[in-house]
């Protein structure tokens, strides 16, 4: 493996990049992809977001490679935002909810028309979330399983939240990836939404962490004042804090991938309990390791 330095904001770079190595795959995951922060940054994830895949786009057909390179876009299930309808396939209205959204709305549409106006074999990937041991340690999954491992290690008390309300289809990134892949492999290049179809809150991802350390959370109070105590030490371990909440919120997100399973034979493997396990045990280690990681 050889990586090249780039940067998605910098056309001369990806051309240059493009045409030294002539790729016969390219996966777009480059992305500012934490939708909290788009609201901060929200000029710099269009230029990213949007317009790095144009950019990206633009150097393949700079570069003559319209007839032998395969793209893929990760697209994202944050397109849905505010849903139209549930559970979310591929037919369903978008209705992005953030800058990041917006930013991949437009993203998504310039792979279409690259599609459509150059005969590029481009293909959105409508990804719903998708973690693993390695997601940052800025998402509220990998919050999550961090915060518990340092308290099962004596390391940590509590930890604050945001919605625990909010609901996800969450599955793992290596099953994830591999759908990835076998769009790319397809004769026709086609969009798909991936997904599991089982929605879980995060007081739900919460709780399992929890009792994967031994640990019962009881919820007490309501909306901001609401906190998690350990039923077996009394200990408060979860709060809620508003600077947390999104300006607007995406409540519920629910993918429905039959496509996928029909056209790709692809199916998710890993369970919501297999995952949230998998990534308190690694935290477990990390911490235990090195407190400071």
């Amino acid at each position: 493996m050889k990586l090249h330095y780039g940067d998605l904001t910098d056309s001369t770079c990806l051309v240059k990049i493009i045409n030294e190595v002539k790729p016969t795959e390219i996966y777009n995951l480059g992305a500012q992809s934490h939708v909290k922060i788009s609201f901060d940054l929200a000029e710099y994830t269009a230029d990213v977001d949007g317009i790095g895949t144009l950019r990206l786009l633009d150097a393949i057909k700079t570069c003559g490679l319209i007839n032998s390179v395969k793209f893929y876009q990760a697209s994202t299930s944050e397109l849905f935002g505010k849903v139209q309808e549930i559970p979310q396939k591929e037919t369903t209205p978008f209705y992005p909810r953030s800058p990041y959204g917006a930013a991949k709305l437009y993203a998504y549409w310039i792979v279409v028309n690259f599609r459509e106006a150059y005969n590029l074999f481009a293909v959105n990937g409508i990804l719903f979330n998708h973690e693993s041991p390695r997601r940052g340690a800025n998402f509220v999954t990998r919050k999550i399983s961090r915060s518990v491992a340092k308290i099962h290690l004596g390391q940590l008390e509590c930890f604050s939240l945001g919605n625990l309300d909010a609901k996800r289809d969450w599955g793992h990134a290596m099953d994830y990836v591999e759908a990835m892949w076998l769009m790319l492999q397809t004769d026709e290049p086609e969009d798909f939404v991936i997904a599991t179809g089982e929605v879980h809150s995060v007081r739900e991802f919460v709780e399992k962490s929890f009792k994967h350390i031994g640990k019962t959370i009881v919820w007490e109070g309501k909306n901001e004042n609401e906190v998690g105590r350990c039923k077996e030490t009394g200990k408060i371990h979860v709060t809620v804090n508003l600077k947390y909440y999104r300006p607007t919120e995406v409540e519920f997100l629910q993918g429905d991938c039959t496509k996928a399973k029909q056209k790709l034979n692809w199916i998710p493997r890993v369970t919501f309990d297999d995952l949230v396990k998998e990534m308190v045990d690694a935290d477990v280690e990390l911490m235990r390791n090195n407190p400071n990681a």
